[in-house]
């Protein structure tokens, strides 16, 4: 008897968003990226509005920038969107064997493969939300002590420069949720680096002037 294969959490949300996709809408907004983006509530916030903007929020929580490229297509090309929301690295940025040179240069790929596959995408660049080392759990602080707010300094800065390369946007949508020392406030984080709801509520403002702005990539 054939053993069944025990799916992953991943690879669930990978084979559900595959099925949600049949019945998706082409030409609308994707959120793409790991546990940052999968967090991000976009969908209850426009409810609570009553704003009727379509996102498909394709997020995956753990997802590394290799990862999010093996699944390219369920996450980003089967729903031919028109505007792209992207926020993948990260989990690149914790894993001190990963260089950042690295993490760009994958990023890239993923971003050359949803252009060659939907000319005329509009893609942002989202920079990495910061971290509060001193606002950590003790589990987290290790992980912390390798993905600090300097090093995602730095990958900004990378990621801006892809988005120049690729004629795309960078957006930086952080400046509500830094304190005065530019880490995650406190009261938004819930173990040093991922975000509770209020903090996602401070960038939903933010973000929505860049989802609902005139196409400019024609």
């Amino acid at each position: 008897m054939e053993e069944k294969k025990v799916l992953t959490d991943k690879e669930m949300k990978v084979a559900r968003y595959r099925e949600l996709n049949k019945s998706a809408k082409p030409g609308q907004i994707v959120f793409a990226g790991s546990s940052l983006m999968e967090m991000f509530p976009i969908n209850k916030f426009l409810e609570e509005r009553g704003i009727d903007t379509l996102i498909y929020n394709r997020g995956i929580g753990g997802f590394v920038t290799t990862e999010l490229l093996e699944v390219l297509d369920v996450c980003v090309l089967d729903l031919k969107p028109r505007r792209l929301f992207i926020n993948i690295g990260t989990n690149d940025l914790s894993n001190a064997d990963i260089p950042i040179e690295t993490m760009i240069d994958t990023y890239d790929r993923i971003v050359t493969t949803v252009e060659q596959n939907i000319p005329g995408i509009e893609i942002y660049f989202m920079a990495y939300y910061p971290i509060n080392y001193e606002a950590a759990t003790e589990e987290m602080k290790e992980c912390l002590k390798v993905r600090t707010n300097e090093k995602i300094n730095l990958a900004n800065a990378e990621v801006a420069k892809l988005a120049e390369k690729h004629h795309q946007r960078y957006i930086d949508v952080n400046k509500n949720l830094k304190d005065e020392q530019g880490r995650l406030k406190a009261e938004y984080t819930i173990e040093g680096m991922h975000i509770f709801e209020e903090g996602y509520r401070v960038i939903f403002e933010d973000v929505m002037k860049y989802v609902n702005e005139p196409a400019w990539n024609n």
